[in-house]
């Protein structure tokens, strides 16, 4: 088994949200989750090579297996495209619902480059955002589940300073997830000269939040059909940035990538 640490969408040198890649593992599904549970960093991905030559990776934070994860897919691409003599660009896919991606190395950092999924039909009650923020909830547009791998439900709020105080039910958006098929809340703010800022509700334990969720920022690209500039971390303390390029027939999701120190 071969670990590496490294840091994905920093907004400046050093910093990042962390992800696990791990190659030459022959684990059951169950040891790789005991492996992202013991660890506790936000996500590991397994690079599996099949016989034929195909790249699987397979993605597990620290409490479940996830079909997809964009910071620990640019974690993969930094392993695989930036030893010398590697290509510039790699098709793989992911493990639980066979995903085609692209992989490409830029001189911006990595890009994967993938289609928009069809989310989960799902009812969004008035009275939902609220229950799962734990506080009363005034959004700027209607709330919608999105996807481009791993659905998101996505709530826009006036500002950061909205965005920044929240103090979600984690338990509550955890359990509604998993009644519905979807991977936690995308709370979102638009910013001057169409950047934005968001958050991710996922982990159980709120030290856990991302500092980067790439999944979540191409869902919303998707959403709006729009290229974007997401900057999430700041509550955290690991600013990072993420790259979205909007296209009709994919989205290109983007970033650094550095060894963690």
């Amino acid at each position: 088994m071969t670990i590496h640490l490294l840091k994905c969408f920093g907004a400046a040198p050093g910093g990042g949200n962390p992800a696990l890649v791990v190659e030459h593992d022959a684990s059951t599904e169950t040891e790789r989750q005991q492996f992202a549970l013991e660890h506790q960093v936000s996500a590991c991905v397994f690079i599996d090579r099949q016989p034929d030559g195909a790249i699987v990776l397979d993605y597990f934070y620290p409490h479940t297996r996830s079909p997809l994860c964009l910071h620990a897919t640019l974690a993969a691409a930094h392993v695989l495209l930036a030893a010398p003599g590697a290509p510039a660009s790699l098709s793989v896919h992911t493990a639980m619902h066979h995903q085609p991606l692209r992989l490409a190395r830029r001189a911006q950092g990595m890009f994967v480059s993938l289609a928009p999924q069809t989310p989960p039909a799902v009812i969004i009650e008035h009275y939902l955002p609220s229950e799962l923020m734990g506080q009363h909830m005034h959004l700027l547009s209607p709330p919608v589940v999105a996807s481009v791998g791993s659905p998101k439900l996505l709530l826009e709020v006036a500002d950061s300073t909205t965005l920044r105080a929240l103090r979600p039910n984690l338990e509550l958006i955890a359990d509604w997830s998993r009644l519905h098929g979807v991977n936690g809340c995308y709370v979102y703010c638009r910013l001057a000269d169409g950047h934005y800022e968001g958050r991710n509700f996922n982990h159980l334990d709120p030290g856990m939040e991302d500092s980067a969720t790439g999944v979540a920022a191409g869902a919303l690209a998707h959403q709006l059909r729009q290229s974007l500039s997401l900057s999430q971390g700041h509550v955290t303390g690991q600013p990072c940035l993420i790259q979205v390029e909007y296209g009709a027939d994919a989205i290109r999701v983007g970033g650094m990538v550095q060894n963690s120190t």
